[in-house]
C-alpha cells in the first residue's frame, strides 16, 4: 500500500496510508495523542494508581513494570515511555508487536526527537536500529523486545502490568478489534493489570466489556472526544 510522511498539527509527523486514508497517530498531532492516551492515563495512571497493588512491582527501590504495545509502529509510544523510565525512576520492560515493521526511510523522516528531546536523538535510533526478536538494553531503565508477528497469534498469560493497544483503527481493520482479540489481551494482563487505547468506538467497548474488563470511558486526546481504559479485576 501506497504510503507518505505528513505533519500533524501538534508539528510532529505520522505516516498516511494513502489507500485506507488511515494514519499511524492522530492527524490531530501525533506527540499530543501518544502522551495523552498511553503516558497520562496508562504509564502515569498506572504508576501512581496501581502499583501499590503489585508487591511485585518493587525492587530496591526501584518499580519494575512490564508493557506490551499492540502496533509497535513508528516507535513514538516506546520512545515517550523510555524518557518517562528514567524520569520516574521505573524499569521497563517493553515489547513491541508489529508485523509490517517500517522502512529505515520512513524512521529517518520521523521529527520526534527533534520535538521532544533532542539529547536523546540516539536513543530513538537505537530503538529502531537493535535487532528484533530478542531483549535489548536501550537505556538503564529500559528493555525493548520488538515482535515481527500478526496480534492475533500473541499466546502468553499473566505477563503484563500494562497493554497500549495502538491498532490501526477498526474501520480499517475491524478483525483487530472483536472480542476474540480483547480476550486475548485479558489473558496477558496481569490482575489488576490496564488496558489503554485511543478508541471509545461503541463496538469496541461492548467487546472489551464482553471479555471481563472493567471500563472507563475518558477524555480523548485532541481532535477525539473520548478514548477507552480497561481494568482487569483482581482474581
Amino acid at each position: 500500500m501506497k504510503r507518505k510522511i505528513i505533519t500533524t498539527a501538534d508539528g510532529s509527523k505520522t505516516i498516511h496510508i494513502i489507500d485506507w486514508n488511515e494514519q499511524y497517530h492522530s492527524k490531530h498531532g501525533a506527540i499530543q495523542e501518544a502522551n495523552h492516551v498511553f503516558i497520562k492515563n496508562g504509564l502515569h495512571h498506572f504508576y501512581s494508581e496501581q502499583s501499590i497493588c503489585h508487591s511485585e512491582l518493587v525492587s530496591e527501590s526501584q518499580q519494575n513494570i512490564s508493557i506490551l504495545e499492540i502496533g509497535f509502529g513508528t516507535g513514538l509510544n516506546a520512545f515517550i515511555t523510555c524518557l518517562e523510565a528514567e524520569k520516574l525512576n521505573l524499569n521497563i520492560n517493553y515489547v513491541g508487536v508489529e508485523a509490517y515493521p517500517i522502512s529505515t526511510k520512513e524512521i529517518a523522516a520521523l521529527n520526534y526527537a527533534e520535538l521532544i528531546s533532542e539529547k536523546n536523538s540516539g536513543v530513538f535510533k537505537k530503538l529502531h536500529q537493535t535487532p528484533w526478536e530478542v531483549p535489548n538494553q536501550i537505556t538503564s531503565n529500559f528493555t525493548l523486545t520488538k515482535r515481527k508477528q500478526f496480534f492475533e497469534d500473541i499466546n502468553e498469560t499473566n505477563q503484563y502490568h500494562l497493554i497500549y493497544f495502538d491498532a490501526f483503527g477498526a474501520r480499517v481493520q475491524p478483525e483487530l478489534w472483536t472480542e476474540s482479540i480483547f480476550k486475548t489481551m485479558y489473558s496477558e494482563l496481569k490482575p489488576n493489570g490496564v488496558l489503554v487505547t485511543y478508541s471509545a468506538k461503541g463496538s469496541v467497548r461492548r467487546a472489551v466489556q464482553s471479555v471481563g474488563f472493567t471500563v472507563e470511558r475518558l477524555e480523548g486526546p485532541p481532535g477525539k472526544r473520548e478514548m477507552l481504559r480497561a481494568l482487569k479485576n483482581l482474581v
